[in-house]
């Protein structure tokens, strides 16, 4: 059984970040209701704020991973972790496009709006359009987009995917070093746990970056909720609920808890990616919560990282169900076969979005570019203005799914601490994710003073058993 740490002194509600995160989302609709113009001025700051924490993501990821994978010693066990995870991740994602072709189907938002694609305006996916030419969706531009053109470049550019390949490769290649390699797997941990303090500090403009992203949403698009697009959102967020209380809420039950406890447990992470739209904005304290409710460090780096490109299930959904929709607002009447076929493509698109605003919109031109001669892509502008509503609530269910699905595949590989899983999410409170982060940064100035010294925790321990 898992002992219960010594309780600590309660947190009064303004020392939760949560609570100045909903103060910061108030005061955001507030000002975009009463003040549409300033709240659309007001989008800065929430770019401010996941500029803030994409500097240190692609790092973060790339030390977490290697550590990860180099701290297990064995490749074959990190293979077989790697396989379960991309095969897991992949079943919830076809799961998620299909539950989003079946609600659209019932539900038919877009049908009566008997649009002509000959005198319809496309001018507003004109840029998203053009964004989603640069890229190649199929197969072969996928896999070739596994790859940088320079090691430098993945950091560069930010591409989580192409992080995520290198820092296999170095993991792999650490291994197989054996010994010799310690040294760098200590730097890079002690590099990681100074990105988390880096995080913590960066958490402190949360509260800022909800009241900007919120304010811009009210002030900017508030007047676009009007008919068959309110209708069409309205869709869209109860088939994500539908996706998480059935799908995930399954998957819950196998692994052994309760959604809902889930859920009360990453609220505070839950509430920022509300206001910024970005679940990238909370991945090292997703990370780091992970990690105290049980799940071991080597399946936290390899999980959440790899779900953070092939496990977005809310873009998966938005991607489904906008297709659908377009197709009904034009009178477009796709057939069965075509929406397997589309679903097959969005599968593999959808692998490698990006976490973040209107990285949905992209790829979805992206994907719909492959059935132009069936549903038109142009069709992008009648949804372009309600993108940001839809955002939250991608980003909402890839978080919620990342975290679920790093439980699963831990109860999966056997390392899943399943009475410690228990105590955290009956307790919540014991879990102080900012002290925790706290905790691994002091710990990494410790063991980069010892290394300093020229006296690692190996070297001691051998002088220990010296003496």
């Amino acid at each position: 059984m898992t002992n219960a740490p010594a309780a600590k002194p309660k947190k009064r509600i303004y020392q939760h970040l949560y609570f100045w995160v909903l103060v910061g989302i108030s005061i955001g609709i507030g000002i975009g209701l009463a003040a549409p113009g300033v709240g659309a001025e007001m989008k800065w700051l929430a770019d401010l704020f996941i500029k803030l924490v994409k500097v240190v993501i692609a790092p973060t990821i790339f030390a977490t991973v290697v550590v990860g994978i180099a701290g297990m010693g064995n490749l074959a066990k990190a293979g077989g972790l790697a396989l379960k995870t991309v095969l897991y991740f992949n079943i919830t994602t076809v799961f998620a496009l299909a539950i989003g072709l079946v609600v659209i189907n019932v539900w038919q938002p877009g049908s009566g709006l008997g649009y002509d694609i000959e005198s319809f305006d496309t001018s507003a996916a004109d840029a998203t359009i053009e964004s989603a030419g640069a890229t190649d969706s199929g197969f072969s531009g996928f896999v070739l987009d596994l790859v940088p053109t320079s090691f430098a470049s993945a950091f560069v550019e930010g591409k989580l995917l192409q992080v995520l390949l290198l820092a296999i490769l170095i993991a792999v290649a650490l291994s197989m070093l054996g010994s010799r390699a310690e040294g760098m797997v200590r730097g890079l941990d002690t590099f990681a746990k100074t990105m988390f303090g880096v995080i913590k500090l960066v958490m402190w403009v949360a509260p800022l970056g909800a009241m900007g992203g919120m304010a811009f949403t009210i002030g900017e698009h508030g007047s676009a909720i009007l008919g068959s697009l309110a209708s069409f959102m309205v869709s869209f967020w109860v088939t994500c609920l539908l996706f998480i209380t059935l799908v995930l809420g399954a998957v819950c039950r196998m692994t052994g808890f309760s959604l809902v406890k889930y859920v009360r447990f990453i609220k505070d992470e839950l509430l920022i990616v509300l206001g910024t739209s970005s679940s990238e904005t909370v991945l090292p304290r997703m990370m780091t919560k992970l990690e105290a409710a049980g799940t071991p460090k080597h399946v936290v780096g390899m999980t959440i990282p790899t779900g953070y490109s092939f496990n977005l299930d809310g873009t998966a959904i938005y991607m489904s169900m906008g297709a659908l929709f377009i197709a009904q607002a034009f009178g477009v009447d796709v057939s069965i076969w075509t929406q397997i076929g589309l679903l097959v493509f969005m599968l593999i698109s959808s692998n490698g979005a990006a976490g973040v605003s209107g990285a949905g919109l992209v790829t979805l031109a992206a994907s719909l570019a492959a059935f132009d001669s069936v549903i038109p892509v142009a069709g992008i502008a009648l949804i372009v203005g309600i993108d940001r509503f839809m955002s939250e609530g991608r980003a909402l269910t890839n978080l919620t799914g990342n975290g679920i699905g790093t439980l699963a595949i831990a109860r999966w590989t056997g390392d899943l601490d399943r009475d410690r899983l228990k105590y955290v999410l009956d307790n919540p409170q014991t879990v102080d994710v900012d002290e925790l982060m706290k905790q691994e940064a002091m710990a990494a100035t410790t063991s980069a003073a010892d290394a300093a010294g020229g006296r690692t925790e190996p070297a001691k321990e051998s002088a220990d058993r010296g003496a």
